[in-house]
């Protein structure tokens, strides 16, 4: 089956593709990553977007405005991604994150926009969307739900691994096998590096390129204290954050209580130096002897360099070398999550997510023609190996 997946992740910056060609043989699913691509959002739709997100206050005529704008976007993505790579079975559309609604510690509802049928009606493939709230409805956090992609593909790996991914949000998955496994969301990775960016006008591009700014600064020592004593970092696992905890203001309130007025480059060394310690401390803390790393961070030299110096004794890869481009992995997950669903089997492990028990994932808006899903399959795989064009993965 191939099925084409598509995110906007919690930098806000656009969409990722990953077409991938899904077959089994006995307990084993074999992927094969046929193409993967990045479209961005006009300036002026991710503009309106960061101005809509929390705690900014917005309204129903915007978000409606917005749901189908991107969705327009996740449409016209979707059409490039079959041009480029012939035609598919299903698209998997996470769409963007709005609100991701945590209260005490337990998810409570999620809201993802960028509205399916525009992709249904450009590329005439069944849609399969709204894939967290499935999870939540069963107690979960229907997040990180890329920790079920993470244990098919580490579990005969040996030790302890974990996969990190550095998205907006640091996510972590230990695995000790396919279904012994656990995630969460450790805290922010690019979301407070990215705010402070964009707040100070550092960077036009809103990110710290090659981790220049941060090699450029001093860590402020009274700042990372002050971050450091949120209470989120020390709630038990299973926990999911977002940018409704973790955006510009939360800085802002974080520099008033330290006393404290950075220069840029040295707020941006601070923001970087706390992933650093809030992911490292959690590694140590997990075990971990081998560390798979994703997402946008694992390209900043400055915090990968400084998550090497703080885990002295961890083997360090990135997620390429398990056959998952690093910058692709999330959309790949979403591909598998389609798989799962269009053969009746669940799409996320409750050890990950915190459910009572595993759920189908997501809502299906149909074609141009019949609904038409394979054969439910009896039991889940037990592996994955991912192999992409041009080279293969463990």
């Amino acid at each position: 089956m191939r099925i084409l997946g598509m995110i906007s992740g919690t930098s806000h910056d656009g969409i990722d593709t990953a077409v991938v060609t899904f077959t089994r043989s006995g307990d084993r699913l074999h992927g094969t990553v046929e193409h993967t691509g990045s479209a961005s959002y006009t300036p002026e739709l991710r503009a309106r977007l960061l101005a809509a997100l929390p705690p900014a206050p917005t309204t129903l005529a915007e978000i409606c405005e917005l749901d189908t704008l991107i969705g327009q976007s996740f449409a016209g993505a979707a059409a490039e991604a079959v041009a480029a790579a012939g035609p598919v079975d299903l698209v998997v559309s996470h769409g963007q994150t709005v609100y991701h609604w945590v209260d005490a510690g337990t998810a409570l509802g999620t809201l993802q926009i960028g509205q399916p049928a525009w992709i249904a009606e450009r590329t005439g493939t069944p849609v399969l969307s709204d894939v967290r709230i499935r999870d939540i409805t069963a107690g979960g956090h229907g997040a990180p739900l890329v920790s079920y992609l993470d244990g098919l593909l580490l579990a005969g790996l040996g030790g302890t691994p974990a996969a990190l991914n550095l998205g907006g949000i640091a996510n972590m998955t230990v695995v000790r096998g396919a279904a012994d496994l656990y995630a969460y969301d450790i805290g922010p990775a690019n979301a407070l590096i990215d705010a402070a960016v964009t707040d100070t006008g550092a960077h036009p591009g809103g990110y710290d390129e090659d981790g220049l700014l941060a090699a450029s600064g001093t860590v402020d020592a009274r700042l990372l204290a002050v971050l450091l004593d949120d209470a989120y970092y020390r709630l038990p696992a299973p926990k999911s954050t977002g940018k409704e905890h973790f955006h510009t203001a939360y800085v802002a309130d974080a520099l008033a209580r330290a006393g404290t007025t950075p220069a840029p480059a040295d707020l941006i060394a601070t923001l970087t130096e706390l992933t650093v310690r809030t992911v490292a401390d959690d590694v140590r803390a997990a075990g971990v002897d081998t560390l798979v790393v994703s997402g946008g961070g694992c390209r900043n030299p400055v915090l990968m360099a400084g998550l090497r110096a703080a885990l002295p004794g961890v083997r360090l890869l990135l997620s390429d070398e398990f056959g998952a481009p690093a910058d692709d992995k999330e959309a790949i997950a979403f591909a598998l999550i389609g798989w799962c669903t269009a053969h009746g089997l669940p799409g996320a492990t409750p050890a990950g997510t915190g459910a009572r028990e595993a759920r189908l994932l997501g809502s299906i808006t149909p074609g141009a023609g019949p609904l038409r899903l394979p054969e439910p399959l009896p039991q889940p795989p037990r592996a994955l190996t991912l192999e992409t064009k041009g080279g293969t993965g463990a």
